[in-house]
């Protein structure tokens, strides 16, 4: 049975090494996106006036991943582009590693889609309903809930992909969110144990994992411009 859902458009620091062990997260991606290959598929002809769907098997999870990255790296964007009051160099630091990774994430899904597939998510555009970027409460928590989220739907998409390159390439990628939630939960609150907390590893000590759709349905909030995915092909 097809199921169709429609996303509408309804003081702490941190140190060197932690800054490096972030910095180095992001490095070759882009590099490793020009080794994917596949075939095309051109049978498909988007028309820019539909309402974009996400599409079936590999090609659904990537697009769906890239849905994602695109929304980290708006997050991340506006940021780095207004920093709030008061925030340290060190904390200055860590977000604008986070952002560059973000990018490169975001870039890199592009080109892998490009190079398979015409049916490409376009550029999204975001909403930040109650987010005020002038805040430190309000975008340490937003970042927090953003990676948490990011790294719960690679876990989830995982079993949904066939081409064992598109999974090593996840896999990589989920590392460093990973690495990106556990900076930002140390920044909420340094020094504690919240970098792993309870309430994203589970009792067998893996990070939880979601499936597609909830995790649109967490992060629907945030996208302006709708698409839709066909429950059958990536979750």
């Amino acid at each position: 049975m097809e199921k169709q859902i429609m996303v509408s458009n309804k003081g702490a620091t941190l140190d060197t090494n932690r800054r490096n062990f972030l910095k180095l997260g992001g490095v070759g991606l882009m590099v490793a996106g020009l080794t994917l290959a596949g075939c095309r598929n051109d049978d498909y002809q988007y028309m820019p006036e539909e309402i974009f769907d996400l599409g079936m098997g590999d090609v659904g999870i990537l697009n769906y991943a890239y849905a994602l990255e695109q929304l980290e790296a708006d997050f991340y964007t506006k940021v780095v582009n207004s920093f709030y009051a008061g925030i340290s160099n060190d904390e200055k630091q860590i977000l604008t590693d986070i952002y560059n990774h973000e990018v490169v994430h975001r870039d890199f899904f592009k080109a892998a889609l490009t190079a398979v597939t015409p049916k490409v998510l376009p550029k999204l555009e975001f909403k930040y309903d109650g987010i005020d970027f002038k805040n430190r409460n309000s975008i340490l928590a937003t970042a927090k809930a953003l990676e948490d989220t990011g790294v719960a739907a690679y876990n989830g998409a995982g079993k949904y992909i066939t081409n064992l390159d598109y999974l090593v390439i996840a896999g990589k990628i989920v590392s460093v969110e990973a690495r990106h939630a556990s900076a930002i939960r140390d920044l909420i609150n340094p020094g504690s144990g919240d970098f792993s907390g309870d309430d994203v590893i589970d009792a067998n000590g893996l990070d939880v994992a979601k499936e597609p759709k909830d995790i649109v349905a967490a992060a629907g909030a945030f996208f302006k411009t709708p698409f839709t995915w066909k429950e059958q092909g990536i979750g």
